[in-house]
């Protein structure tokens, strides 16, 4: 179950299309359950830098946070900040980098938000492992895109995998583990249909 959601930007039918193929992808090369439950925040760089502040110590803006959900919690709850204030992500000490769980939503594999919220999926009512929640930047989407030579698709899929291989507890914090982890994300996107072109400058 993938839930997406949107602030300060309109749903667009596309970015969701996109991110549910993409995580079938993920899912699948990771073995995950497809019961399996993530939820995505579509957002701007105040969001994300407020998460990054608020869960990382970093007093800046970034394009992608992954907040995974504590494993010893199996009442599937995964936490975007603000929706469950008195409730603290788990910081793993080794990778602080992508790491806090989406703090506002208090989803319990629903959501919080109103149920007429406009771009928000419904929530499966049986309910699944919820792996956590994944938080980008649309800004630093579009900029990167443009930065890096390819399609804000591309880009949007590239950091939603990174975000879903943290979620899984990938790191990237020495030579060994970077290349394991961009191998595995490659490996998502080819699957996926979105490869790497030629000729393009992403890392």
């Amino acid at each position: 179950m993938l839930t997406v959601l949107w602030e300060n930007a309109p749903p667009n039918p596309e970015q969701r299309a996109l991110l549910e193929r993409l995580c079938a992808a993920a899912r699948a090369a990771a073995h995950a359950p497809p019961s399996a439950e993530v939820t995505v925040l579509l957002t701007d760089d105040t969001r994300l830098h407020a998460l990054n502040r608020a869960y990382r110590g970093k007093d800046a803006p970034t394009d992608v946070l992954a907040f995974p959900q504590p494993p010893q919690d199996a009442s599937c709850k995964p936490a975007l900040p603000e929706r469950d204030a008195g409730r603290k992500p788990a910081l793993p000490a080794e990778d602080a980098v992508c790491k806090p769980a989406l703090p506002e939503i208090d989803a319990g594999c629903k959501t919080g938000l109103p149920a007429g919220d406009a771009g928000l999926d419904a929530a499966s009512p049986d309910g699944g492992e919820c792996l956590g929640d994944i938080a980008i930047s649309l800004p630093r989407v579009r900029a990167q895109a443009a930065a890096y030579g390819h399609s804000p698709q591309r880009e949007l899929a590239y950091l939603f995998v990174h975000g879903f291989l943290h979620l899984l507890g990938h790191t990237h914090n020495d030579d060994t583990a970077y290349t394991h982890m961009r191998a595995q994300e490659e490996a998502i996107l080819k699957a996926a249909g979105l490869p790497r072109l030629s000729g393009t400058t992403q890392t």
